[in-house]
């Protein structure tokens, strides 16, 4: 492992703030009324929105293009219907893709009335534009639930990943207390790492819930749990 590496850390309350009532986000990148020129976003990695959407809530039929947007639930449930003719109840531990493409309608709803869902909304800029649009879900292989590094989205499919029109590779990290993993990164690419839930110490920095670090040079970050368990997504982009 190399000590050296540059790495950047993005601190959770650094971000970007917006609290409507019935949605509390938190965003990475500029994103809606919150601009930051210094954070734009991370190579083709557009959009982070950490949400909370309260009991009946939710975003009404609105429209999408040229993106690539998937939803990462981490508590509650999140009801999904779009233009293609979709209906789907996401529920946690579960990853949903849709590819905007030449253009989607759709549109989000906590189906409870009581308890709050949270989730992960990320964009991914694709690497051409007007595609069909399309849809598709990753969950765990039965047995795999918690395992601790698992290829959810690739360019290719492999390993029964959901598949993304972009240069991308992006793993579900899920931790138990004290566990670890790492990643190797190659020459000419970068990674973003974004910490969902608990702590995790990352070649000695430690980085809780909303916190991210980036990395733009080869080589290799080791990524271990604190005392409680954790849950972070892993990007590595061309």
């Amino acid at each position: 492992m190399n000590t050296n590496l540059d790495l950047k850390i993005r601190r959770a309350g650094e971000r970007g703030h917006a609290n409507h009532g019935w949605l509390d986000s938190w965003h990475t990148f500029s994103f809606a009324d919150y601009y930051d020129p210094e954070n734009m976003g991370f190579r083709s990695l557009r959009v982070i929105n950490d949400d909370r959407i309260a009991g009946g809530g939710g975003f009404p039929t609105h429209p999408h293009r040229d993106m690539e947007i998937f939803s990462y639930l981490l508590a509650g449930n999140l009801a999904h219907q779009d233009s293609m003719g979709n209906h789907r109840v996401l529920k946690p531990g579960e990853i949903q893709m849709m590819r905007a493409g030449s253009g989607v309608r759709h549109s989000e709803f906590n189906p409870s009335a009581t308890e709050p869902a949270h989730l992960l909304q990320i964009w991914i800029t694709p690497d051409t534009r007007g595609l069909t649009p399309a849809y598709t879900e990753w969950t765990p292989a039965p047995g795999h639930e918690n395992d601790v590094k698992t290829l959810v989205i690739s360019t290719d499919g492999r390993d029964c990943s959901a598949t993304i029109a972009q240069d991308a590779s992006i793993y579900l990290l899920k931790f138990q207390p004290g566990s670890s993993t790492s990643h190797q990164l190659t020459a000419g690419r970068g990674l973003w790492l974004h910490v969902a839930k608990g702590s995790v110490n990352v070649n000695g920095i430690l980085l809780t819930a909303g916190d991210a670090l980036a990395l733009e040079q080869p080589g290799e970050i080791a990524i271990t749990a604190t005392a409680e368990a954790a849950e972070a997504i892993l990007f590595d982009l061309g």
